[in-house]
């Protein structure tokens, strides 16, 4: 017969095993004196005493954590091993610092990176996910957040992929990460939303100014910088897979910095406002075209999985 102590026990872990069984699940608290969201996919079949990497995929400004799982054609998920995490921005937008006054998260200063700490928490007492294997991705706003997660919960977040999304003049003024980062960008140099020469960030066809951004060169040097990277170590290629498309790869590689960090950065020669290999969310004449010639996707799995903080290992 089980004892009453075996009993409580038993209820009080239901939680967290009934959420460990796989799928997509919502999760929600209340965060900064407003509801938060966010969603949850585990593969199914997850091995006791095993940890997982965790991905957290941010949305773009005006999206959805659902509208993140299409965009990339739910890859993280069905490369499998991960846990992988959608959280959702206060009306659809997050607060990277920019100074974009017209969007509630950055008008009235909400703490995102204090917020996606909570989630963090909250998916490593319900997930077997490994503290030392977690990292952030994202697109436009949400790549931007990325930079503002590496500026400032480094502890938490072993490595970043912006996706065009570059480095915003607030952030940049003030960022001190607590270690060496790896950091994966891609971009495209015909992105006529977050541009790729740097300045205001507009809205389709230049109508708007949304706050000041570094250039994708500037952002990839504010990096090489932070990291202590030897800029003599690196490495590069170019390749066009499919001439008749109009867009081309290129990429630079530094892989000696400081802490075992390391900066990557991939320019989409012809590329909009994209995710390169994803979904074209939007008509090209608004956003650009989306590139087939590189599987953004893959190409930050591969670059995660090679790091977690030195300070850990």
């Amino acid at each position: 017969m089980r004892t009453l102590l075996t009993l409580l026990l038993s209820a009080a872990l239901a939680p967290a095993f009934a959420a460990d069984k796989g799928g997509l699940k919502t999760y929600s608290m209340k965060h900064g004196g407003y509801k938060r969201t966010w969603k949850v996919f585990a593969p199914s079949g997850l091995e006791e005493g095993k940890q997982y990497p965790v991905y957290f995929l941010l949305h773009g400004g005006g999206g959805k954590a659902e509208g993140m799982r299409k965009l990339t054609r739910g890859a993280f998920e069905k490369a499998g091993g991960a846990i992988v995490v959608y959280p959702q921005g206060v009306d659809e937008n997050w607060n990277d610092h920019r100074g974009d006054k017209s969007r509630k998260a950055q008008r009235e200063n909400i703490d995102d990176v204090a917020f996606l700490r909570a989630v963090l928490d909250s998916v490593l007492e319900r997930y077997p996910g490994d503290p030392d294997r977690v990292y952030a991705a994202g697109i436009s706003n949400g790549a931007m957040m990325s930079h503002a997660l590496a500026c400032r919960a480094a502890d938490r977040f072993a490595a970043i992929a912006p996706v065009a999304g570059a480095m915003p003049e607030n952030l940049a003024a003030s960022c001190a990460p607590s270690r060496p980062v790896p950091v994966l960008l891609i971009g495209g140099d015909k992105d006529n939303l977050v541009h790729w020469g740097g300045g205001q960030v507009t809205g389709p066809f230049g109508k708007k100014k949304l706050g000041a951004i570094l250039s994708a060169e500037k952002s990839r040097d504010f990096w090489l910088e932070k990291n202590s990277c030897d800029m003599s170590r690196k490495s590069s290629g170019y390749s066009d897979p499919d001439p008749e498309d109009g867009l081309a790869v290129s990429r630079e590689r530094y892989e000696s910095c400081a802490g075992g960090a390391a900066v990557e950065f991939i320019r989409i020669h012809g590329g909009g406002h994209t995710w390169p290999g994803g979904l074209q969310y939007m008509p090209a004449a608004v956003i650009g075209k989306t590139s087939r010639d590189l599987d953004a996707s893959a190409e930050i799995m591969k670059f995660f999985g090679r790091f977690r903080p030195a300070a850990r290992e």
